[in-house]
């Protein structure tokens, strides 16, 4: 199967593959949501594969697939029981040294085997330190393919050892034809909420069509629009988010609110700028420590509502 829009991505990978020196170490950069994993695991298959050699359908023991582990023993737990469990934030340094140790054996089918790190920005610098060993000295016939939301999280230095791979944001008109297909349940408001937050990312939409951004999409345009002197509006905006809303939901909501943001940002006057800008700016702040950070769920919800509010005071100032 292959995705909109990667196209471009799967000519420069089966050039390069074809060619008499593949690079060792690639980066596949986009937003998430946009099928880098399913092309990371497509893209080694194709690697691995050779004349004469069976191919086994499942997993395949030449394709080292690594990603968040389960959050504790508990959650690890639930897993082996077949049951829904919780990630952990970061991958681990004691995955990829387990992960080195494979390495130092043969390639179990043919002469090649990829190791896929999803995503790779996840890693904390000791982490990816330990991962740099494995990229500056690969062991022959091993491919290294770094799935990265965010390639500015990476460290410099495993980004110059490193070939690029970008995945270009879906145009509007295709993500509407992928909510289509995907979430035909989805009101026409439902899916414009999904699109203005997803930013280009058809994975990201269907999770926030799932997420039922919806009503929170329009209260956001409301307060943005007309402001919310008698926080009322901010009041039913918490109340549509929840008590105890997921971390997922959260983000998303962020996502949501910059979106709002950068749709005022057209035709506007210069007075407002900078209120624009502090805006998208403080949004951006969240954005990045709320993976990680531990908000007040409502405490996040209500500064949200009033950086979204500001805009609208700005405009009547203005």
């Amino acid at each position: 199967m292959t995705y909109i829009g990667h196209e471009d991505a799967w000519a420069s990978w089966r050039s390069a593959s074809s060619g008499e020196r593949m690079h060792h170490a690639w980066i596949l950069s986009g937003r998430k949501g946009v099928g880098k994993s399913a092309f990371a695991l497509a893209a080694a298959r194709e690697l691995v594969a050779e004349d004469g050699i069976a191919q086994p359908q499942g997993d395949h023991p030449d394709i080292f697939y690594t990603s968040h582990p389960p959050k504790n023993d508990a959650e690890a737990k639930k897993r082996a029981d077949g049951k829904p469990y919780e990630l952990a934030r970061n991958i681990k340094i004691e995955q990829i040294r387990k992960l080195q140790q494979r390495l130092t054996t043969r390639p179990t089918l043919g002469t090649r085997r990829v190791v896929i790190i999803d995503p790779a920005d996840d890693m904390e610098t000791p982490t990816a330190n330990a991962l740099l060993k494995s990229l500056e000295e690969p062991p022959q016939g091993t491919f290294f393919l770094l799935i990265a939301h965010r390639i500015g999280r990476l460290l410099p230095t495993i980004r110059s050892r490193c070939r690029v791979l970008s995945f270009p944001r879906i145009s509007d008109d295709d993500m509407r034809a992928v909510l289509a297909r995907e979430a035909p349940q989805a009101s026409n408001e439902m899916r414009d909420a999904a699109i203005a937050a997803a930013s280009g990312s058809p994975g990201a939409a269907i999770d926030f069509v799932e997420l039922d951004l919806g009503k929170i999409h329009t209260l956001m345009q409301q307060i943005a629009e007309r402001g919310d002197p008698d926080f009322s509006l901010r009041g039913q905006l918490a109340a549509a988010m929840g008590a105890r809303p997921k971390r997922e939901k959260q983000l998303a909501a962020i996502e949501l609110a910059r979106a709002v943001v950068a749709g005022h940002m057209s035709g506007v006057g210069r007075d407002q700028i900078p209120a624009l800008v502090e805006s998208h700016a403080e949004l951006v702040r969240l954005a990045a420590q709320a993976p990680t950070a531990n908000f007040d769920a409502g405490l996040l919800i209500m500064e949200i509502g009033t950086l979204l509010s500001n805009l609208a005071a700005a405009r009547s100032a203005a």
